[in-house]
């Protein structure tokens, strides 16, 4: 074949310069693209290696524990109890702990004798395989507010021991611990806060030895739940201004926990579009203790198919009201978890309570200054209004479009009597719940309620249906399960009457 005039043919054996370079390009985006392939897998190899030493530093520290106390245990007042970081997670009913106290130090001494064993990392769902990692949402900050007077569980709890500090399933992890094993997946201890009254803070830090001493939040009073997220808030946005943050409360139960997580990344990705975010409980019965969200519009977010507006916020109603509320479909239960970033947070409060917004952001500019950090909590944290989240930026935010609701299927409750406690516990046909050694419990023609052996003194019923028994070396209370919820009022004539110790 003959070539066009002016043109020759490369010797053979050569290519041409055009596909030299070619070539060479080819080949240097290939080894680009290699290289950040390596880059990204080396960063996950790090991720890894650093949440695997952490999971077999804290694993060495509770097998160690657990050899020291079954070597010599912990007597407080003649009674051998657990340090609450190495009570047994029962795999059996046989295992099952006896006594609800982890942390002993501030109640009243216990006859029941903990059975030692090793807890599972994911505590309440002791069954399920532990993945280390594998949900971890970079950029998310979890925020855990442990606060209570002690008063809706009394004298089961009190103000130096509320119900966060408690076992209250006897599976060995407190509220508080099962809170943390829950959230941990998500945010690693690096990312996770605690904030808390100075009365706390030690069992906490017993009952959280992972915990880093610098995300616990100390503060001076109770303020209610918009000071103390929104203190979270101003210091957390200071460490990292594109912070996600999650506020969920210390002394809730849930079950579902994979459903629950879903849920909460969900609501991340929803709060990445500046929205304020909730989480809506599918109501399972008209209650009247809860709070209502009314779900609006769904938002069409791609990474959050079930995200919808919140039209309103409701106040708990009364039997009629609720019966009507899930009779429509649009109503969820309002659980007090909230997802947003945490500037966001800070801007709402900043058109909503602005003075409150003030006082925190001083409060934060010198958190890291032990020194002025103390000096500004006792000048500024006094004056701070005391208010919930809802009240002070979530209501008002919602009736302006800036709210938003993840419609979740995980099973809740926040324990807020003992009413609902009962419901969380087994029991045998027509029997009473048992919270404690159920041995010292004996019934004849008894049905329903729940009694506390926490004495240590033998409880005999008879032809008593629906009763709350619960027995304290200090203190007995004697109630029905249906006035439970008034529980609150004998602690408030116990401190008028002068028996404030036992408070």
């Amino acid at each position: 074949m003959s070539l066009p005039s002016g043109s020759a043919a490369p010797p053979a054996g050569q290519v041409s310069s055009s596909d030299n370079v070619l070539s060479v390009e080819f080949m240097f985006s290939q080894i680009m693209g290699a290289v950040q392939k390596s880059q990204v897998e080396i960063y996950d190899l790090r991720q890894e290696c650093a949440d695997l030493r952490l999971a077999n530093a804290s694993l060495e520290r509770q097998i160690r524990e657990g050899f020291q106390q079954n070597g010599n245990g912990n007597y407080y007042a003649g009674s051998r109890i657990g340090s609450g970081f190495v009570t047994p997670v029962p795999g059996s009913p046989q295992l099952r702990a006896k006594s609800p106290f982890l942390s002993p130090h501030s109640i009243p001494s216990l006859v029941a004798v903990p059975t030692s064993h090793l807890p599972s990392p994911l505590g309440d769902n002791a069954v399920a395989p532990f993945q280390l990692a594998v949900r971890d949402i970079p950029g998310f900050y979890v925020v855990i507010p442990a606060g209570g007077a002690g008063t809706r569980l009394w004298p089961l709890s009190r103000e130096e021991h509320p119900k966060f500090l408690l076992d209250l399933t006897l599976k060995g992890r407190s509220l508080i611990q099962a809170t943390w094993d829950r959230l941990l997946p998500l945010s690693s201890p690096l990312r996770t806060t605690v904030v808390a009254g100075p009365g706390h803070v030690k069992s906490i830090r017993e009952q959280l030895p992972d915990l880093l001493s610098h995300n616990l939040i100390c503060e001076p009073g109770p303020k209610d739940s918009m000071a103390a997220i929104g203190l979270a808030a101003a210091v957390l946005a200071k460490r990292d201004p594109n912070a996600v943050i999650g506020s969920f409360a210390a002394d809730h139960m849930i079950s579902g926990d994979d459903a629950f997580l879903s849920a909460v990344a969900e609501a991340v990705e929803v709060a990445k579009k500046d929205y304020l975010v909730t989480i809506g409980i599918a109501p399972s019965h008209p209650s009247t203790g809860f709070g209502y969200i009314r779900l609006g519009n769904k938002l069409g977010i791609k990474e959050a198919p079930n995200a919808r507006l919140v039209s309103s916020f409701k106040e708990k109603p009364d039997a009629r009201t609720a019966a009507a509320y899930i009779g429509t479909g649009n109503y969820r239960w309002n659980a007090g978890m909230f997802v947003t970033k945490a500037t966001v947070l800070l801007d709402l409060l900043k058109d909503y309570k602005p003075e409150l917004h003030d006082g925190l952001q001083q409060i934060s500019a010198v958190w890291h200054d032990e020194v002025l950090r103390q000096a500004a909590l006792n000048e500024i944290w006094p004056e701070l209004e005391k208010i919930p989240i809802d009240n002070a930026v979530a209501e008002p935010a919602a009736a302006e479009g800036k709210v938003a609701v993840v419609p979740a299927t995980f099973g809740w409750d926040d324990v807020g009597d003992f009413s609902s406690l009962a419901d969380l516990l087994p029991a045998e046909s027509n029997q009473p719940r048992v919270l404690g050694d159920s041995s010292l419990v004996l019934t004849e023609q008894v049905a329903g309620g729940i009694v506390v052996p926490g004495s240590g003194r033998l409880i005999t019923c008879l032809g008593v249906d629906d009763l709350v028994i619960v027995d304290m070396p200090d203190t007995l209370l004697v109630t029905t399960r249906a006035r439970s919820q008034e529980v609150k009022r004998l602690v408030k004539k116990c401190r008028d009457a002068g028996w404030k110790q036992l408070l």
